[in-house]
C-alpha cells in the first residue's frame, strides 16, 4: 500500500479489493500520526487498543458483514466518551479521568466496524473559535503550521487535513465543526438539533450541542451523519424515527441573507468567492433570491449570553469534589474556588462568570429572558424563509484561518461565529463545504443550511458546490 487513503469510498475500495485491511490501514496511520504529531499537536491521545480493533474489523470483513464505515480509521474529539478510555475535554481539571461508559456516538461507530485511532485537541470544554483555548496547547492548522485550525475541533479538522485519518466525530455547538471545516478545507456538519444523540458527550451547551460528523468530502460527512443519527432514548431531546419529517433533497430556489453580508469584519476576499459562487449557482439553473433575516444580526449577542448560561449550570458538577482535579484548601469554599482556578482556563473561567452573571437575580431578565426572545424571533424567522426558499447560503466564516496568537481579543473572535450561530439557536442543519481562498492561500468555505431533517438536502448542494470549485 502505497498512498493512504483520503476518503472513505478511497479506504472501502482498498479493503473490499483486498490491496489493504483495516489492519494495513491503521498502521500506516499510526505511522503518519508518529512522523507529524509533533509537529501538529493534534492528537492527545493515540489509543493502544488501535490494532486489535483494526483485527476485529477484518475478522468481521471475512465472516461477511458490510458498511461504509467498517475498517475506517476515525477520530473523535476530547470531549466524547469511549468507556475505559481517557476523555479530558481539553481541559486541566479532567486531565485524568478515565470514561465510565461510551457516547451514543462511539456505540454506534464500534458496532458498525470503525477504528477510533484516538483523542484529539480541542478548545477547552468547547469554548472557543480558534483552537488557541485547549490546555494542552493549540493545534496547528497542517495545510500552514503558524496559523489557527479553528475552534473547537480544531483536532478533528486538523487530523483529517493533515492526512491523519479519513473521518472524524467532533462536536458543534456555535459552529465548533463547521468553522475548522472551512479553515482546514474539508467538510463539517451541525445536523439537526435531536437527530444526533448528546448522550455521553460532556455538555457545553445542551440545548446548542450536537455532534457533527467531519471528513474531506461531502458524501463522507453523509456517510458518517447516516451512522451517527437515530433515536436514542437516553437523550431527552432525541427525536424519535416517527417523529423526523425529512423533506425532498432537491434544490431550486436559493435564499441569500444580503443584510448579513454587510456586518462589518467580513473580509473582501470572502465577499467576492462567495459572489463568484451564486453567480456560478446561477448559471447552473439555481433561482438565487434574496431574504430578509432581520434578526440574524443579533445572533452572535444572544449566543453569548445563553451559551455562557447553559455552561456555567454543566459545568457546576466540575468542583474538585464530585469530579475534577482537587486543591487542597482551608474549608469547602477554598476547596471550590482553588480547584476551579487550577483546572480551569481563562477563556472558560470567562463563560462560567458571564453565565452566573447573566443568571443572577436582578440580571435574568435583563440579559436571558431577552436573549431568549431573540432566539425564537431568529427561529421563525429561519422557518418562515424555508418555507419560501430550499436552503439558505452564507460563507461559513468572516475570513480565513489566522496566524497563531494574531486574534486575542474575545469580542473579535465571537464575533467570527456570525454566521455559524443561527444553526444552533434555531437547531437547523447546517453543511460547510470548501470554496474558494483567502489572499493567503488558506481555504474559505460556504455554508448551506436547511429545513429540519433536511441534511439530504444539504448534501445534494454540497456535490454541486464540491464539482464547481
Amino acid at each position: 500500500m502505497n498512498e493512504l487513503p483520503i476518503t472513505l469510498v478511497e479506504a472501502q475500495e482498498l479493503m473490499t479489493s483486498g490491496a489493504a485491511t483495516a489492519v494495513d490501514l491503521a498502521n500506516g496511520f499510526l505511522e503518519r500520526i508518529n512522523a507529524r504529531n509533533s509537529e501538529l499537536n493534534i492528537f492527545l491521545e493515540v489509543f493502544e487498543d488501535v490494532l486489535d480493533q483494526a483485527a476485529e474489523a477484518d475478522r468481521r470483513r471475512a465472516d461477511g458483514f458490510s458498511h461504509p464505515l467498517l475498517g475506517v480509521p476515525v477520530v473523535i474529539k476530547d470531549n466524547i466518551l469511549f468507556a475505559h478510555h481517557r476523555a479530558s475535554g481539553g481541559s486541566k481539571i479532567l486531565e485524568n479521568y478515565i470514561a465510565p461508559y461510551s457516547a451514543d456516538v462511539v456505540e454506534r461507530l464500534r458496532t458498525v466496524g470503525a477504528v477510533i485511532l484516538g483523542r484529539v485537541n480541542m478548545d477547552e470544554f468547547g469554548m472557543g473559535t480558534s483552537g488557541e483555548n485547549s490546555a494542552y496547547g493549540s493545534a496547528k492548522n497542517p495545510l500552514d503550521p503558524t496559523r489557527v485550525p479553528g475552534g473547537s475541533s480544531s483536532g478533528v479538522a486538523s487530523a483529517i487535513a493533515a492526512g491523519m485519518t479519513v473521518i472524524g466525530v467532533g462536536t458543534d455547538t456555535g459552529g465548533s465543526c463547521r468553522l475548522p471545516a472551512a479553515f482546514c478545507g474539508i467538510c463539517g456538519l451541525y445536523p439537526t438539533y435531536g437527530s444526533c444523540s448528546r448522550y455521553g458527550l460532556m455538555a457545553y451547551g445542551s440545548s446548542l450541542d450536537q455532534p457533527g460528523p467531519m471528513g474531506k468530502t461531502v458524501d463522507d460527512c453523509k456517510a458518517l451523519f447516516n451512522t451517527l443519527s437515530g433515536f436514542d432514548d437516553r437523550d431527552a431531546q432525541s427525536v424519535p424515527e416517527g417523529g423526523r419529517v425529512v423533506p425532498t433533497s432537491e434544490v431550486r430556489v436559493i435564499g441569500v441573507p444580503r443584510k448579513l453580508l454587510t456586518m462589518p469584519g467580513i473580509s473582501n476576499k470572502v465577499k467576492a468567492d462567495f459572489d463568484e459562487l451564486l453567480g456560478k449557482l446561477s448559471a447552473a439553473g439555481y433561482e438565487v433570491r434574496d431574504i430578509e433575516l432581520p434578526t440574524a444580526e443579533y445572533g452572535v449577542q444572544a449566543y453569548y449570553i445563553i451559551a455562557p448560561a447553559e455552561v456555567s449550570t454543566n459545568l457546576a458538577r466540575l468542583d474538585g469534589i464530585r469530579y475534577g482535579v482537587r486543591a487542597e484548601g482551608d474549608d469547602l469554599l477554598d476547596i471550590y474556588m482553588k480547584s476551579k482556578g487550577v483546572g480551569f482556563g481563562p477563556e472558560t473561567q470567562r463563560r462560567l462568570l458571564l453565565g452566573a452573571y447573566v443568571l443572577s437575580a436582578g440580571y435574568k431578565d435583563a440579559y436571558y429572558n431577552k436573549a431568549m426572545t431573540v432566539r425564537e424571533l431568529m427561529r421563525k424567522e429561519y422557518y418562515d424563509a424555508l418555507a419560501s426558499v430550499d436552503v439558505i447560503i452564507t460563507p461559513t466564516g468572516v475570513s480565513g484561518a489566522f496566524k497563531l496568537g494574531e486574534v486575542v481579543d474575545p469580542v473579535s473572535l465571537y464575533l467570527m461565529d456570525l454566521f455559524t450561530i443561527p444553526a444552533n439557536l434555531t437547531g437547523l442543519p447546517a453543511l460547510s463545504v470548501p470554496y474558494g481562498t483567502d489572499v493567503t492561500g488558506m481555504p474559505l468555505g460556504v455554508q448551506i443550511m436547511g429545513p429540519r431533517f433536511g441534511e439530504e438536502r444539504l448534501f445534494a448542494l454540497g456535490n454541486v458546490i464540491e464539482g464547481l470549485r
